[in-house]
């Protein structure tokens, strides 16, 4: 049974300490966040106790750190749980800056600590089906990726001041996406945006409706579009072109119910948000990661994993910018 300290009760938090609490194969120790009743709410859900993050870093009795707090405190609470001897599960992204990422992996991987970074989308059952299909040459040798994002609303203007930005933010999960479909590496990347939905976001030197174009060194090619409203649900979709067909993964409607009738065929809209489109990608993912540390495995996605997704959003942020394709590191 691994044992867990979770740090952050926020939305995020709330989702994974019931998860851990929920999963017969862990247990939830203690909950840290700088918003006590929030820890306490939690804890007491989960039957937990309420810890400071020192503390929860410090413990004997906790097996694994998961880290659910902002973006800003990632990286140095990585590194500290990595030192702690824990296991560390982190949501996405590690760090706003590459070079950071880059500092910290260097601590996890000199402690020997196992990392799993928060890209739930690899762990959703349509889009690991999809995945599962075209490694067994379903389409063929894939040629395009086509992935569309588009959440219902945009966030307020005091998160988009700290997100990083929508290549950062939002799009980094489509970064690792393609990646995950691709099995290469995009070694350039071409991004268009603009702030067409809310005139904030603009004043804040953000976009919320984006392109990008992305190549790998054979020539494969990736399309994603990201957008800040979708006036019909959380839309969720991808697209694969192969050398002998084309696979994708739908988006998830409210019901199955289709009515038909003089004026056509109607179905429901698609779920609302990420808290039910990927409620199963959650379990999944920390399922794996239980299973992974419990048998001594290196967790999927890593590190790793975590710095090349910042890379292609850093490169697709000055491409954005410049008005040039930027080349992306690799390795």
């Amino acid at each position: 049974m691994l044992r867990f300290g979770l740090l952050g009760a926020g939305r995020i938090g709330q989702i994974h300490g019931r998860n851990i609490a929920a999963s017969g194969a862990a247990t939830l120790v203690a909950v840290a966040d700088v918003d006590r009743p929030s820890a306490a709410r939690l804890a007491e859900a989960t039957g937990a106790e309420v810890r400071d993050a020192d503390a929860i870093l410090a413990a004997g009795d906790i097996d694994a750190v998961l880290i659910g707090t902002p973006t800003d405190t990632h990286a140095e609470l990585i590194e500290r749980a990595a030192r702690a001897e824990k296991a560390v599960f982190c949501e996405k992204p590690v760090d706003l800056d590459a070079a950071c990422v880059e500092t910290c992996l260097k601590t996890v991987e000199a402690a020997g600590a196992p990392l799993m970074i928060g890209f739930n989308r690899r762990f959703d059952p349509n889009h690991s089906a999809l995945k599962e299909r075209i490694a067994k040459g379903a389409i063929g040798d894939v040629e395009i990726v086509t992935i569309m994002s588009r959440d219902p609303e945009p966030p307020p203007p005091s998160y988009v001041e700290r997100s990083g930005g929508l290549y950062r933010d939002m799009m980094i999960h489509d970064f690792d996406m393609a990646r995950f479909l691709l099995g290469e590496e995009p070694v350039e990347v071409t991004a268009y945006g603009s702030a067409l939905v809310d005139p904030e976001v603009g004043k804040l030197g953000d976009v919320d409706t984006a392109l990008v174009i992305m190549r790998t060194a054979s020539g494969k090619l990736v399309q994603i579009s990201n957008s800040r409203r979708a006036t019909y649900g959380y839309d969720q979709r991808i697209e694969v072109h192969g050398s002998a067909g084309m696979a994708r993964s739908e988006n998830v409607l409210e019901t199955t119910v289709e009515i038909a009738g003089e004026g056509g065929f109607q179905r429901d809209p698609a779920q609302h948000f990420f808290l039910e489109r990927y409620a199963e990608a959650y379990r999944r993912e920390l399922a794996a990661f239980i299973e992974a540390v419990s048998r001594g495995q290196p967790p999927s996605p890593g590190g790793r994993d975590g710095l090349q997704a910042q890379r292609l959003a850093d490169a697709a942020t000055e491409s954005r910018e410049t008005g040039r394709p930027v080349a992306v590191r690799t390795g």
